[in-house]
């Protein structure tokens, strides 16, 4: 049975057939993320650090780590990269005790972050591209760490599953003249949107089954990809993930958290209850005001799609007596109610 194995300082993960479903958390990226790209530029690792803690005491077992700032006083990433990959990695180790994901596109970046993480820390990522092949593969058998895999190459992303399988077979086959085992090789089979291919569901469930019946390698992906431009994400992304992991995925880079309500929404919902003519209790907090209504929390919790991931796990036998599902839901459960319970007080600050 394929297991692909991760390591922090005294922790150990693995990604396999018959092992939980394992959640890469995405949130350490400034990609698409302004305010985050700024923050780093600056040296201000806050939201790094809330963002670190929040993933995993919201059911992350990985983080991944993204340097891939484009900074304004100096453009090029291959001077500024490998340094700022250094201090997020060492400021997560000091924070978190999981294995990390060493993400990025600059070769120098990665070997940056391999030479500081301890334990044995998953590579993001390789592709079929033969520059790619020729850097990233001497690295991972340099320093003994599985790697991910991105069914693309030089000729593009295909919409033909048969040919990103193909990409991942010529990976595979590759990494084996290095000496990587295939159970260091954790295939991306690349998501496609449903908004613009209706069958890309259904495309990916076929070929992780080939991915892991053929070449024997587990799977990841980046998950939310699969409901871009539509909405409810949340919805899509929530039927998804248990259907990918029955058709054999075992993990996916991810957002574990249901982020907390900002204060000009709770701002705005007060507003709309005044106007009600609505009474609330004199010294309600936030936490109890937006529990009542409906908007969520003002504080990090797990979201929606770990609440399916959680489930597909006990469906597919990965949890031992549903002992984790029971867990999960008695925390959730016992939170919302203390915060129902609350009346007066402080308001509560946000996670």
């Amino acid at each position: 049975m394929t297991r692909t194995v991760l390591e922090s300082a005294t922790k150990t993960v693995t990604i396999g057939f018959d092992e939980p479903f394992c959640v890469i958390g995405e949130r350490i990226n400034p990609t698409g993320r302004k305010k985050l790209a700024a923050e780093l530029e600056a040296g201000d690792y806050s939201t790094v650090e809330r963002d670190a803690v929040a993933q995993v005491a919201c059911g992350a077992t990985v983080l991944d780590v993204n340097a891939g700032v484009v900074y304004n006083s100096n453009p090029n990433p291959n001077e500024t990269e490998p340094p700022l990959m250094t201090a997020i990695l060492e400021l997560v180790q000091g924070l978190v005790d999981v294995p990390l994901c060493i993400d990025s596109s600059v070769p120098a970046a990665l070997e940056a972050g391999l030479k500081v993480t301890k334990g044995r820390p998953l590579v993001n990522s390789v592709t079929g591209e033969e520059e790619r092949l020729d850097f990233v593969l001497p690295l991972i058998a340099k320093y003994n760490v599985p790697v991910v895999a991105i069914s693309n190459d030089d000729t593009g992303i295909s919409e033909d599953p048969d040919v990103r399988f193909a990409v991942a077979k010529k990976i595979v086959e590759r990494a084996a003249d290095f000496g990587i085992p295939a159970h260091d090789i954790v295939v991306d089979p690349l998501v496609m949107p449903i908004g613009a291919m209706a069958t890309a569901g259904k495309q990916v469930f076929t070929l992780v089954r080939r991915l892991r019946d053929e070449l024997g390698v587990n799977t990841t992906c980046g998950a939310s990809n699969i409901s871009f431009g539509l909405p409810n994400r949340h919805g899509i992304n929530n039927a998804f993930l248990p259907m990918a992991a029955a058709a054999g995925m075992t993990s996916a880079i991810m957002n574990p958290l249901a982020l907390p309500v900002p204060q000009a929404k709770i701002a705005e919902k007060k507003a709309e209850v005044e106007a009600a003519g609505i009474v609330l209790p004199e010294g309600m907090d936030d936490e109890t005001f937006v529990t009542l209504f409906g908007l969520g929390s003002t504080k990090y919790k797990p979201g929606k799609e770990m609440e399916a991931i959680r489930a597909a796990n006990m469906l597919l036998d990965n949890d031992p007596h549903g002992a984790e599902w029971i867990k999960f839901n008695s925390a959730n459960q016992g939170a919302a109610g203390a915060a129902g319970g609350r009346r007066g007080g402080r308001n509560r600050r946000r996670g």
